[in-house]
């Protein structure tokens, strides 16, 4: 009998060890190394009476041959811009967000949309409560197979009778092989699954989504041995006191990582946003002091925010700097500039900022807005309706170009505002705009403009 063997693994970043030590050395982490057994069985391939397949030959670039992708359409847009045009055959897919944020509803919902034969597999609820939210979502459906399972031997017995077009697990968590003695959840466990499936949808060319959970800090559980995985990397993120959630790209091997999609949570269930500008900008008519409005991109999709600051006077010794959505230093570093260069005291104030909406952007076309809505409040004045903004700061106080100003124009036209301002070195393709451009080269010459 073989020699069993084990190694020692961090539970929070996935680091292996030889022996034990009290703090990971990857990720700074006390008491996270726990000794795990690694010594496999002699495994069969993920279909039994699959015969064994020749080994790869090496081939010149010059003679691979290039076909076109094909894609799987998921008849989501959000979902489908966010992968880069849909679901690559082979690939794995992960989706990781915060417990309750809506991933098993986005992926049941896409489920029982889909006319291809799907195999919905839950580790983590019944066919019984599965059945209750299709019901709310999409009441009939003939494709969808619901398995409740968590052993990835009686998963692939399933999946070669039904023999889907698309797999989903919820979660990879939840899952254990026999081929690994140790919990399920603990990282073992995690990679040998995830290797099975990999097999699987490589040799089959089947796509499969997995469910990843969220650790403390807000990163994918295992993230280390999960992310280098996989082809995909999705995160869906956004406040439960909100409607709306925000699906990101953070890795993709088909595609851009810049993508976001937006949804609105409903009682029938996630809504696509399909132009998110009307829904991130408040219709309110009165004019209010420190409001905002900046053009920015996130991938190929322009996007108007509101962008909301208070100012006042600090009550305690020291000013409060908050930011919600917005970088913090990059908050303190604006400050800065106003009172070094155009003359704002505002050293022994509380500064408050918040991008409506609940989304993050760390896109440095906002600067301007930010400082917008600063001195806005400030001296209590409301910014003209009709105006927004896209251009970086420097240190200097100088205005600086950005990149694609001409899409951010014509959101910003399509939306009805009427004056923009922008860089005096930016360069405008566009030959003809119903939106007047202001072309300023300083923090001063704005201030002009808005406050006289």
């Amino acid at each position: 009998m073989a020699k069993t063997k084990t190694a020692f693994f961090c539970q929070n970043c996935g680091t292996q060890f030889p022996k034990w030590i009290g703090q990971c050395s990857s990720c700074k982490e006390w008491n996270t190394i726990v000794e795990e057994v690694v010594q496999k069985e002699d495994k069969k391939s993920w279909k039994t009476n699959k015969t064994a397949k020749q080994a790869n030959k090496p081939l010149r670039v010059s003679e691979i041959t290039q076909e076109k992708e094909l894609r799987l359409d998921t008849l989501d847009q959000e979902f489908n811009r966010v992968l880069g045009g849909g679901l690559v055959p082979g690939s794995l897919t992960l989706l990781g967000g915060e417990p309750g944020i809506g991933k098993s509803t986005l992926l049941l919902q896409i489920a029982l949309k889909l006319p291809y034969k799907i195999l919905y597999v839950s580790g983590e609820e019944s066919q019984r409560q599965i059945k209750m939210r299709a019901d709310r979502i999409q009441p009939n459906s003939e494709n969808c197979y619901i398995l409740t399972e968590t052993k990835t031997q009686n998963i692939f017995q399933q999946i070669s009778t039904i023999e889907p077009d698309l797999v989903v697990i919820d979660s990879i968590q939840t899952l254990h092989t026999d081929y690994i003695e140790s919990a399920a959840g603990s990282i073992s466990q995690i990679r040998e699954s995830t290797a099975e499936l990999i097999k699987f949808a490589k040799e089959s060319h089947t796509p499969v989504i997995l469910v990843g959970h969220i650790t403390k800090d807000g990163t994918i559980a295992g993230p280390k041995i999960l992310e280098h995985m996989v082809d995909t990397v999705l995160q869906f993120e956004g406040d439960r006191n909100y409607v709306y959630r925000i699906l990101r790209s953070l890795k993709n091997r088909f595609g851009s990582t810049a993508e976001l999609g937006i949804y609105e949570m409903q009682g029938s269930g996630l809504r696509e946003v399909n132009n998110p500008s009307e829904v991130l900008i408040s219709k309110n008519e009165e004019d209010l002091s420190g409001t905002a409005i900046a053009a920015t991109v996130e991938g190929m999709r322009p996007l108007l925010i509101e962008i909301q600051a208070l100012v006042s006077t600090a009550v305690y010794g020291t000013p409060q700097r908050s930011a919600t959505g917005f970088n913090a230093k990059r908050l303190n570093m604006l400050l800065a500039v106003l009172e070094k260069r155009a003359g704002f005291k505002l050293g022994a104030k509380d500064v408050f900022l918040n991008i409506t909406g609940g989304i993050s952007v760390d896109d440095p076309a906002i600067d301007l807005a930010v400082m917008g809505a600063i001195l806005s409040s400030n001296s209590d004045i409301a910014i003209e309706k009709g105006v927004c903004f896209a251009a970086e700061v420097g240190l200097a106080g100088e205005i600086r170009p950005v990149q694609r100003v001409d899409q951010r124009i014509l959101e910003a036209e399509k939306l009805g505002f009427s004056t923009i301002f922008i860089s005096k070195n930016n360069k405008i393709g566009l030959k003809k705009t119903g939106i007047q451009v202001r072309k300023v080269s300083k923090i001063e010459d704005v201030v002009a403009h808005l406050f006289g």
